[in-house]
């Protein structure tokens, strides 16, 4: 049998899928058929990571009940329990915490980026606010690009992607749709055959960039001084569109006084590229239309994240990169999304005044750091997150996760590195277990979730687990309905049929059809009433650690998820002439190092990545590599310049051959 579904995984191109099930058991996953109810940008292929779901629906390590830990924490050892008493022991700890600690000593770690839209927005969020714990902000992942957005453009809508292969001129910029975003490469490749330019900005000569004019192999950080440097030659060259900037561009002046620091030749040097290649850009820049940028998230992963977004939205708007098919900038889609799913909040009663815990900083309140947060931890509830690998700081946050007095619980689908600190599991649905909403941040779509087998073991929803949890609270089941009548009318009222095309191509351009939501309708490229006024750049140095260390996504896992089944090479890859200055030979071990964290791992010497950079893939398993560490190990609790987001790729390490 058949059966339709969608993907709601942390990917941009949320693809329709084809379900085979024989005996009620998942046998394969394809591409839907491209019918007119599938979303087009699936065009009838899917990635090999979802293909092989199934592995990780049925794998051996799949939580089959709720499990109470008997061992210590992190030694994995667990008893098996009913859902209703592992209800009862996590509400009675919720309740004693909040009684004698506050609703503060309760810390909600809820990621589901992977989830379905019901099942990650709606119940779990819902009742930690009706009991007045802190939110927890999600800054470690888009937060930065999502909050230079806004800074520009306000509630914009992006350009569509289908829109791509009327492009002329296409930048890639920090984004890796070889890895993720894969359905975005046909595209590409078709702009490519109808005469397109294609520039490729990323440290690493990443596939897309096999296929550009010219890469710009940027040092991590440095995309500001880049952006900075394309609009200094375009305002030095006579290539402003002044038609433009004098009808839709507010801080234009303020913006071109700071590029003038960053000549083309000096910006060269900073970002370690040919000044020669920087021209090259501008000038195509300059001179073709329509101009397509593609942003991706690569960019936001460091001090000057913000920064790079807002110089080279500057750039599009100095240039007038807007208002015809296939010019614009492509971005998050997710606005366009039709239907709010979130709990209307009870009448009559007030909302509690939350305090907000930024995501970067969980570890260092675990391990008691009341300077980030003043009540002292007693309960963390985590779902649909792997903190133990995938946050900064990983040192703090297994040394968090590791301590006694506080009780963790997780609901998850296999046991994580971070289920083995857990005190209670509950066995959580896979989306193919669910009926639900999908929506997408790729493509101007939303597709009905369906299920399409039962439920693996005792495996409840995201949903199911707040009532749950809510009604031993002594919360109403009302308020907290996540029956399949319940979600159902959620879905029914959110798609009218099994695919919504929320804005049909060529209905999207940017300043013809959708505008900045500021008052008057303009972009800022300067701020005076921000805190960030413009983009600035700040220089990383450190002389005993002088590789940067990138965690780059790969085609194997999505965050860590698949990496417990089919994880990417455990190799820090690093460039020809900096393995030979350190006498690092292709596949020998070596130790990378830093004052905080020590791995040893095999090299791999590889012409793709720069001189200066070193990358291990993202989303690794503990047991991927010796002694109990990630690449994460490395990554710094500091802010981004906007939304205080996660600096990844501020990590700085040194290698030496063992």
């Amino acid at each position: 049998m058949k059966l339709r579904t969608a993907c709601p995984l942390d990917c941009p191109d949320t693809c329709s899928l084809e379900v085979t099930v024989e005996d009620g058991r998942i046998v394969d996953i394809d591409a839907a058929p491209v019918d007119g109810q599938s979303n087009p940008l699936t065009d009838g292929w899917i990635c090999k990571k979802v293909k092989h779901h199934a592995d990780r629906v049925y794998s051996p390590e799949r939580i089959l009940t709720p499990l109470v830990r008997v061992g210590a924490k992190g030694e994995g050892k667990f008893r098996q329990a009913s859902w209703d008493e592992a209800i009862q022991i996590v509400a009675g700890k919720i309740r004693s915490a909040i009684d004698e600690f506050g609703p503060g000593s309760v810390i909600p770690y809820l990621y589901n980026s992977s989830s379905a839209r019901i099942d990650k927005k709606r119940l779990m969020p819902h009742l930690f606010e009706r009991l007045g714990c802190p939110e927890v902000e999600q800054t470690i992942c888009a937060s930065t690009k999502s909050a230079a957005w806004e800074w520009a453009f306000g509630a914009m809508l992006s350009t569509d992607p289908l829109d791509v292969v009327h492009a002329k001129l296409l930048v890639v910029w920090g984004g890796n749709p070889g890895a993720s975003n894969t359905h975005l490469l046909p595209l590409v490749t078709e702009a490519r055959r109808n005469g397109a330019k294609l520039v490729v900005i990323d440290p690493r000569r990443i596939s897309i960039a096999n296929q550009a004019d010219v890469h710009l192999a940027v040092r991590p950080g440095t995309d500001v001084v880049l952006g900075y440097a394309i609009a200094s030659w375009l305002v030095d060259n006579g290539h402003v569109d002044r038609d433009f900037v004098d009808q839709h561009v507010i801080g234009f002046q303020d913006f071109v006084a700071a590029s003038r620091e960053w000549s083309v030749d000096r910006a060269a040097e900073i970002c370690g590229v040919d000044a020669a290649d920087i021209v090259q850009v501008a000038e195509w820049i300059a001179t073709i239309k329509p101009a397509m940028l593609r942003t991706g998230w690569g960019m936001e992963r460091n001090r000057n994240g913000a920064s790079g977004y807002l110089a080279a939205f500057g750039v599009w708007a100095i240039a007038g990169h807007f208002g015809i098919r296939g010019s614009g900038i492509l971005d998050s889609t997710s606005k366009a999304f039709p239907n709010s799913v979130f709990v209307e909040w009870p009448k009559g009663i007030e909302r509690p005044d939350r305090g907000r815990i930024n995501m970067n900083r969980v570890g260092r309140i675990l391990n008691g750091d009341l300077t980030e947060w003043p009540t002292t931890p007693q309960v963390l509830v985590i779902q649909g997150a792997n903190p133990a690998v995938t946050s900064v700081d990983q040192v703090g946050m297994l040394e968090g996760l590791a301590r006694e007095e506080i009780f963790t619980v997780l609901h998850e689908q296999v046991m994580t590195d971070t289920a083995h600190f857990a005190d209670v599991v509950f066995p959580a649905t896979s989306h193919f277990e669910i009926n639900d909403v999908v929506g997408s941040y790729g493509s101007f779509t939303a597709q009905a979730n369906n299920k399409v087998i039962d439920r693996v073991g005792e495996s409840r929803s995201n949903g199911e687990l707040a009532e749950a949890l809510a009604v031993a609270l002594g919360f109403s089941r009302d308020e907290f309905d996540a029956s399949d009548e319940a979600v159902k009318q959620l879905v029914n009222e959110s798609l009218c049929t099994g695919l919504v095309v929320v804005r049909e191509a060529g209905a999207t351009i940017q300043f013809r059809d959708t505008f900045p939501t500021f008052e008057d309708a303009k972009v800022r490229l300067w701020r005076s009433d921000h805190h960030l006024v413009g983009p600035r750049f700040i220089p990383l140095e450190d002389a005993d650690h002088p590789l940067t260390l990138i965690t780059p996504a790969t085609t194997f896992t999505i965050n860590s998820m698949f990496a417990d089944t089919a994880p990417p090479p455990a190799v820090v890859k690093i460039s020809p002439s900096d393995a030979q200055r350190r006498n690092v030979t292709n596949g020998q071990l070596v130790e990378v190092f830093n004052d905080r964290a020590s791995l040893r791992i095999q090299a791999e010497v590889d012409s793709s990545v720069r001189d200066g950079v070193c990358s291990i893939p993202k989303g690794l398993w503990r047991r991927s590599l010796d002694g109990g560490l990630t690449a994460n190990a490395f990554a710094p609790d500091t802010f981004t310049d906007l939304s205080d987001g996660a600096c990844f790729n501020d990590a700085r390490v040194e290698i030496r051959a063992l």
